[in-house]
């Protein structure tokens, strides 16, 4: 589990691939990785297979690459990292499971003061998933929803976020990774809303006004 919480920008150093996906080496400064640690990469969730000293490998399956940007990052790259949370630690972001749920693109983007607003458009099946004022993860990164439009939706990056991110470069076209908020996909769940990658309605009608008169809940 992650908070959404740049720690560093890792720079890719190699990408050696195969049949079974991708072997990523990445170039950081953590200190003391362990083998077999979670580290989120732009949002994804890795296992650490070896530390380099100078930083890490990893692998990513192909479903992995199939579900994110990660396989179009190659030798050069700049990441978003940020190692799992760990018990006890302050959650400034909110949390995030570091499971893509679908990739989408930079819209527009402009000035706001010393701030940038991006606006960002998401897949259909993911739209139901943002709110005003609600949490996304974009590359990783835990941004708060400012407005909604359809399927797009605006956040404003202040100066610091600018400075320890990698959004400045992301171009209007660029194509991101997204994780909607935790909390709405149990909540889609339990309503038996199909949307995000692995939500069903096959196990009935969810929570129905006529369920929640038998419970109690409502009003004859």
């Amino acid at each position: 589990m992650f908070t959404g919480l740049v720690q560093q920008i890792g720079e890719v150093r190699r990408v050696d691939r195969d049949g079974e996906g991708a072997r990523l080496d990445v170039a950081c400064a953590f200190d003391a990785l362990e083998l077999g640690e979670s580290i989120a990469v732009d949002g994804v969730c890795l296992t650490v297979t070896r530390d380099t000293g100078a930083g890490f490998v990893a692998d990513a399956s192909l479903e992995t690459l199939a579900r994110s940007v990660l396989g179009e990052r190659g030798p050069g790259a700049e990441v978003h990292l940020e190692r799992a949370l760990s018990a006890g630690a302050r959650l400034g972001g909110h949390l995030v499971s570091g499971h893509v749920d679908g990739v989408g693109t930079v819209a527009a983007r402009s000035p706001l003061g010393d701030a940038l607003k991006m606006t960002f458009e998401v897949p259909a099946p993911l739209a139901p998933f943002v709110a005003p004022k609600a949490s996304i993860t974009v590359n990783g990164v835990s941004l708060t929803v400012n407005g909604v439009r359809g399927r797009r939706f605006d956040v404003a990056l202040v100066p610091f976020t600018r400075r320890e991110t990698t959004f400045d470069a992301l171009p209007v076209g660029a194509r991101v990774n997204l994780e909607a908020d935790i909390l709405a996909k149990y909540v889609a769940r339990l309503l038996g809303r199909p949307g995000v990658d692995g939500v069903t309605d096959e196990s009935g009608d969810g929570v129905t006004l006529e369920l929640l008169r038998r419970a109690g809940f409502a009003e004859p």
